[in-house]
């Protein structure tokens, strides 16, 4: 059983920085698909960014050139770097995994995956 732990949420000023990282423990042999997703007050959650095992990055629109997923060399840490934040980046952001085999791997489609963190909070003020 695949589990996920967010850490690194909190308030920043617009233009401002965070680095969210995400604990994933249980994997086992195959190929996963790993990413972040967010949910704002009154708002549907959406895909952010998508990571496959083979590096393959997607980005939803409004956060490319400002965020960077990642991941280190185990593959037990996943990483979202924000920068530039908008104070509609606010939201509860969720990591979210799938595999052993993946499917489809793009952040519209990351609401499918299997497992999901608990989320940590980003709130943007102007």
């Amino acid at each position: 059983q695949v589990q996920l732990v967010e850490s690194g949420g909190g308030s920043v000023q617009a233009g401002g920085s965070l680095r969210l990282s995400c604990a994933i423990s249980g994997r086992t042999h195959g190929t996963y698909c790993v990413g972040w997703s967010r949910q704002a007050p009154g708002k549907e959650r959406e895909g952010v960014a998508t990571l496959e095992d083979n590096g393959r990055t997607t980005y939803r629109d409004n956060v490319k050139g400002r965020f960077t997923v990642s991941q280190d060399n185990t593959k037990n840490i996943l990483y979202l770097q924000m920068n530039n934040l908008k104070p509609e980046d606010t939201a509860m952001y969720y990591c979210a995994a799938e595999g052993p085999t993946c499917y489809y791997s793009d952040y519209d489609g990351i609401e499918l995956f299997r497992y999901k963190g608990q989320g940590t909070q980003v709130t943007v003020s102007s």
